[in-house]
């Protein structure tokens, strides 16, 4: 069950490989999280001390927390659990030139919060664009399939 989304990810940058990884919260943020009140968009992953880490990754406050939060806690850095395989190799990816890592999605796995994160290069301005096209035609195709199929 998909929880957040970072919808721009796919407009603004090429996919190039995908990895599902878990990741270290606080209770109060995951059921803040199951709330919703998160935000993907702007948040990328960057290699601190021991591992991977979320950074700019917004939790806002839990409804029914009695404790206040300080800012710096809402956008803290964030542990990213993988194997050590999958850290090599993202980092390796990530230090080439006009690579970085971004998080495309958060759902829950039995019960478990997962990150789908990406090693993505960014797309040119006519990329965009074609991608846009892309996406109207298909659009305009399935309604078109619509209109035939309740007549057929």
């Amino acid at each position: 069950m998909i929880i957040l989304s970072n919808r721009k990810a796919f407009y603004e940058y090429q996919i190039i490989d995908t990895y599902n990884a878990g990741i270290k919260l606080f209770g109060y943020e995951a059921k803040a999280l199951r709330e919703g009140r998160g935000r993907l968009e702007g948040s990328y992953v960057v290699k601190l001390r021991d591992g991977l880490y979320l950074t700019n990754f917004q939790i806002q406050r839990y409804s029914k927390i009695s404790q206040k939060i300080e800012d710096t806690e809402i956008t803290r850095s964030r542990q990213l659990l993988l194997t050590k395989r999958e850290i090599s190799k993202i980092i390796s990816e990530i230090s080439q030139k006009g690579k970085s890592c971004i998080p495309l999605h958060l759902h829950l796995d039995h019960g478990l919060f997962k990150i789908e994160i990406a090693v993505v290069k960014g797309k040119k301005e006519y990329e965009r664009k074609q991608t846009a096209k892309e996406k109207q035609e298909k659009r305009d195709l399935e309604k078109a399939k619509k209109v035939v199929g309740t007549w057929g």
